[in-house]
């Protein structure tokens, strides 16, 4: 019986020798921490279905973005849930509504020590909870969507946001948003395009962060999970519009297409962690079937190696102390 004359395991041998022939680093530059602020709240309100993760108040808001950053976290993306709502969501229009005062306190308060990012979509403010202002027929009107998209980044924008994610999956939203923010003099504020947005089913906890009402689905705008051309032809008309970064939502089920999108394009690539990816993992944790630690930077692993420069995570802040340790 012969042995073999190539050995790979040697590489493997230490975790010093591990780290040195590592081909995937995941940093905590690489990682954007999305948060809630709820209207009136006067302290943080505990969200069931993400243990860990908060509605917060403007005080807690802040104090958790300081935190953040001082962690080493890459930026932080910010969506409202107001106290109130419409038919066409003009809270997300409004200077004073939740959002774009939330995104005045960040800003005050770490400034730009990070990247502060807006969600750039309706349906926290609606009514219905769709992306969109709806025709007569219910459906989704994507024309005059995109008139309260324009007046909506330019709330963010005027509030300070350094980059807009325009997430409604309207045909045309991110021309119309950059045109409206190079007119109004806005030309620094940077799109990150949720190009690739399928009509998941893990979507479930978030809706319950932002106390969504949405009655039906989205699967007139958002993307066939079975579709991958579909995706690929979303992102290159994105980029041609003026998306400075592209996103794929949700991540783990997507790897593959997250792939194609990164070899496609020379623009940053972000994903996106959804709630349900989350809260998969913490319900394993819970019940003792899965190290969480573990767990959390092999999936930010696995993201990252699919191409993903930046990586949307309810994990952010832990992720970043774990990975000073590792």
């Amino acid at each position: 019986m012969g042995f073999p004359d190539v050995r790979p395991r040697r590489l493997r041998r230490t975790a010093a020798m591990r780290r040195l022939v590592s081909e995937t680093h995941v940093q905590p530059s690489n990682l954007i921490l999305p948060m809630f602020v709820k209207e009136g709240l006067i302290e943080p309100r505990p969200i069931s279905s993400l243990p860990g993760v908060v509605q917060h108040s403007r005080e807690s808001l802040r104090k958790a973005a300081a935190e953040a950053v001082s962690e080493g976290v890459g930026g932080i993306m910010l969506f409202g849930v107001p106290e109130t709502r419409d038919e066409t969501g003009s809270g997300g229009v409004d200077p004073g509504g939740i959002l774009n005062v939330a995104i005045r306190d960040v800003i005050a308060e770490v400034g730009d020590d990070t990247v502060v990012m807006a969600d750039l979509c309706l349906d926290e403010f609606t009514s219905h909870g769709h992306c969109g202002v709806l025709a007569a027929d219910g459906s989704v009107d994507n024309d005059a969507t995109l008139r309260q998209y324009e007046l909506m980044a330019l709330a963010q924008a005027e509030a300070g946001a350094h980059v807009l994610g325009p997430s409604g999956m309207m045909d045309g939203q991110v021309g119309v948003v950059r045109r409206a923010l190079d007119h109004a003099g806005y030309t620094d504020v940077a799109l990150l395009a949720y190009a690739v947005k399928y009509a998941s089913a893990f979507y479930g906890p978030f809706r319950e962060a932002v106390e969504s009402t949405l009655t039906g689905d989205r699967k007139s705008y958002q993307q066939d999970p079975a579709n991958v051309r579909e995706a690929l032809r979303e992102v290159a008309l994105d980029i041609e519009e003026g998306a400075d970064m592209v996103m794929v939502k949700p991540a783990l089920p997507y790897l593959d297409v997250l792939a194609r999108v990164a070899e496609m394009t020379d623009v940053p690539v972000a994903a996106y962690q959804v709630s349900g990816e989350y809260a998969m993992v913490e319900a394993a944790v819970a019940n003792g079937w899965l190290d969480r630690d573990r767990v959390v930077l092999e999936t930010l692993t696995s993201i990252r190696r699919a191409g993903a420069q930046l990586i949307l995570t309810y994990w952010a802040s832990d992720a970043a102390r774990l990975l000073r340790h590792t």
